[in-house]
């Protein structure tokens, strides 16, 4: 088998993250089957929020997810409740998982609490777009994106026994409260017009229909593991922000995509859809829509308005610890940047919503 640095975006394990691979090595040599060494770490460049590495042995690779080491809050980082969904979802539904291997809440093996799951061999296409793919090709690897998600929506919370996995009901009214209060208390990062409209203007217009299912929270194609050569998704990675909530909410920051350009945060605003041979907005939403049994989305510019508020307030925050001076590099630089732009779209996504 080819070393670890045959794969993309994996690099040497970043100061700060070590661990030692040895003390790894052993425990795993106990717990997981078929384990054989010896074991060599490589780092994922993705994964800031829950470092993640890949493990290379002689005839096997797998991928591990732990807490980021130093003092954290309580609730967040829990790779547990990752290893708990994507467990749950591989066992009991047919939403493609890497298959979650072991969990270990013991920190005397890497510093913090960890999980290893399969590494799942594909393609992650970054830009939605698809310009790794032949355009013959696209609109099934767009369909293949919905499909992933659809399953996951139609998941059943008994069978898979995640019931108890998050609060039932009032999922968009606790993520704008949560956002909009992190907004409004961020002093450092200044007010914006278009922020405090939307603030305003959001809970009047909370849809009355509130369903409860598994959502990803941060689903886009760069979470994806494509199949080396077929427009077929393999695997959802990244379930830090997994929950129960509004599966229409969940949706549409997926199809948010299609009303943001091309620019820092990738985006299909603007570009020639015809051209790239890619469906549009409609389209997508039709086959959401098939493939979860509905007539339409009576709610959708709500929902768009919602998730690019939501996404405007993380990045506004961005902004504040990049003027406090707790976040470097130019990428939160970059991202602090976009903070007008994103809240002005989110206002006319709802501006749009008012007008039907």
């Amino acid at each position: 088998m080819s070393g670890p640095q045959s794969v993309p975006g994996t690099g040497p394990v970043r100061r700060g993250y070590e661990f030692d691979p040895g003390r790894l090595d052993e425990y795993l040599r106990q717990r997981l089957a078929d384990y054989l060494g010896p074991l060599s770490v490589s780092q994922f460049e993705g994964g800031q929020s829950n470092p993640t590495y890949l493990l290379s042995t002689p005839g096997r690779r797998y991928v591990l997810r732990r807490k980021p080491p130093g003092r954290l809050l309580p609730s967040a980082h829990a790779v547990e409740r990752e290893y708990r969904v994507i467990s749950a979802l591989g066992s009991a539904s047919d939403v493609p998982v890497p298959r979650a291997l072991l969990l270990c809440e013991d920190d005397s093996v890497v510093g913090t609490a960890f999980y290893v799951m399969e590494w799942v061999a594909g393609r992650i296409l970054r830009d939605p777009g698809f310009p790794e793919v032949v355009p013959s090709c696209r609109p099934a690897h767009s369909e293949a994106i919905i499909d992933a998600l659809a399953r996951l929506h139609r998941a059943d919370l008994i069978e898979a026994g995640l019931a108890d996995f998050g609060r039932h009901g009032g999922y968009v009214a606790r993520q704008f409260a949560r956002w909009s209060q992190q907004y409004l208390q961020d002093e450092a990062a200044g007010r914006i017009e278009a922020m405090d409209r939307l603030v305003e203007w959001l809970p009047t217009r909370m849809p009355a229909a509130d369903e409860t299912r598994v959502v990803h929270g941060d689903y886009r194609c760069d979470n994806l593991v494509f199949h080396p050569s077929q427009p077929r998704v393999l695997a959802i990675l990244d379930w830090e922000l997994a929950t129960l909530g509004d599966p229409l909410a969940d949706f549409a920051y997926y199809l948010m995509i299609y009303r943001m350009p091309n620019a820092g945060v990738p985006g299909l605003a603007g570009r020639d859809l015809s051209a790239l041979n890619l469906p549009d907005e409609a389209a997508c939403v039709e086959t959401y829509c098939r493939l979860t049994g509905r007539s339409g989305i009576a709610d959708l510019d709500f929902y768009v308005a919602f998730n690019l508020f939501k996404l405007a307030a993380v990045l506004h925050g961005i902004r504040g610890r990049v003027l406090r001076g707790t976040a470097a590099g130019a990428q939160a630089r970059e991202y602090a940047a976009k903070v007008e732009q994103l809240a002005e779209l989110a206002w006319l996504q709802a501006q749009r919503a008012m007008r039907s």
